[in-house]
C-alpha cells in the first residue's frame, strides 16, 4: 500500500492512488512470444533478421550513395523512399535470377 511508503512523495505527485491494471493475455502473449524467440528456429530467425536489414541499409548508404533526402514533405520523402527500396528489391531479385537462386531461403520459412 502507497499510504505507508516512507518515498511517496519522490514515486509520484500525483493526490490520491493511482491504478495499474495489465492484461492478462496480454501477459500470457508476451511469454509466448519470449517462449518463441528462445527455440531453435527463432534464434534463426532473428538470426536472418538481422543480417538482412543491417545490410540493406548499408547498400543503400554505401552503394547507392544514399546520404540524404533530397525532397521535402512527409509525402515526398514517403515516395522517395518507396522508389529506393522498390530498386533495392529490383536489385535483389535480379541477382536471384541470374545465380538462380529463386525460391530459396536462409532457413525454411513459417507457413501461416
Amino acid at each position: 500500500d502507497c499510504k505507508d511508503c516512507p518515498h511517496k512523495e519522490k514515486c509520484t505527485r500525483a493526490k490520491g492512488n493511482k491504478r495499474l491494471y495489465v492484461s492478462k493475455s496480454f501477459l500470457e502473449k508476451r511469454q509466448e512470444s519470449y517462449e518463441n524467440i528462445l527455440t531453435e528456429t527463432g534464434i534463426q530467425y532473428r538470426m536472418n533478421r538481422s543480417i538482412q536489414v543491417e545490410g540493406a541499409f548499408g547498400v543503400l548508404k554505401n552503394n547507392y550513395e544514399f546520404q540524404k533526402f533530397l525532397l521535402r514533405g512527409k509525402t515526398k520523402v514517403k515516395l522517395e523512399i518507396l522508389l529506393l527500396c522498390m530498386g533495392y528489391n529490383l536489385n535483389k531479385l535480379h541477382a536471384k535470377i541470374q545465380n538462380e537462386r529463386i525460391g530459396s531461403h536462409l532457413f525454411k520459412v513459417k507457413s501461416a
